[in-house]
C-alpha cells in the first residue's frame, strides 16, 4: 500500500463564490460557531488567524467519524485570485496517523453563475496500518453545505 495519498471532493455552493471564500480566508475564526462538527478553535499562537507562513497557529477540536479529534493548524498560503487557501494540519491526533497532512481549499466558479468548494487533501500516512483519511471528506461535505447554508441566511 502507498504511504503518500490524495483525496478530493467537490460540493455545490449556492451562496456567493467570494462569501464563501472569504469565511475561510478572512473569517475562520467563525467556523465554530456555524459546523456542528466543529467543537471549538482558538489561536494558539500569534495575533492574527489568518496569518501566513506560520505567523499564526490555531487549535481545533472537531469530530471526525465519531470521534472528537485534535490538532493545530496553520495557512501556507492564501491566493485571492484563484480563491484558495492551503491549510497545514499537525500535532496531536494528525501527527498519530500522519507524518504529512496538507488541505488545500478552493472556490471554482462555473459558466453558468454557479460555485462549488473543492477540498483536497494530501497526506502521507506513518505507516500502512493507517487508513486514507475518508472521514474528512464526510466533514468537509457537511461543513461545506451548512456554511452555505449560513451564509444564505446571513
Amino acid at each position: 500500500m502507498a504511504l503518500i495519498g490524495k483525496l478530493s471532493t467537490e460540493i455545490a455552493i449556492h451562496s456567493p463564490a467570494a462569501k464563501f471564500f472569504d469565511l475561510l480566508a478572512k473569517k475562520l475564526h467563525h467556523v465554530q460557531n456555524v459546523c456542528e462538527r466543529v467543537h471549538a478553535t482558538k489561536l494558539h499562537e500569534g495575533d492574527d488567524w489568518h496569518s501566513v507562513d506560520g505567523g499564526s497557529v490555531k487549535h481545533w477540536t472537531y469530530v471526525i467519524d465519531g470521534k472528537v479529534t485534535t490538532c493545530k493548524e496553520t495557512i501556507e498560503s492564501i491566493n485571492e485570485e484563484k480563491k484558495t487557501v492551503i491549510f497545514k494540519l499537525f500535532d496531536e491526533d494528525i501527527d498519530q496517523h500522519y507524518k504529512n497532512f496538507k488541505l488545500i481549499f478552493q472556490v471554482i466558479e462555473n459558466n453558468s453563475g454557479g460555485a462549488s468548494a473543492k477540498w483536497t487533501v494530501e497526506y502521507e500516512k506513518v505507516n500502512d496500518d493507517v487508513e486514507a483519511p475518508y472521514g474528512y471528506m464526510q466533514y468537509f461535505d457537511k461543513c461545506s453545505k451548512e456554511m452555505d447554508a449560513h451564509l444564505l441566511e446571513a
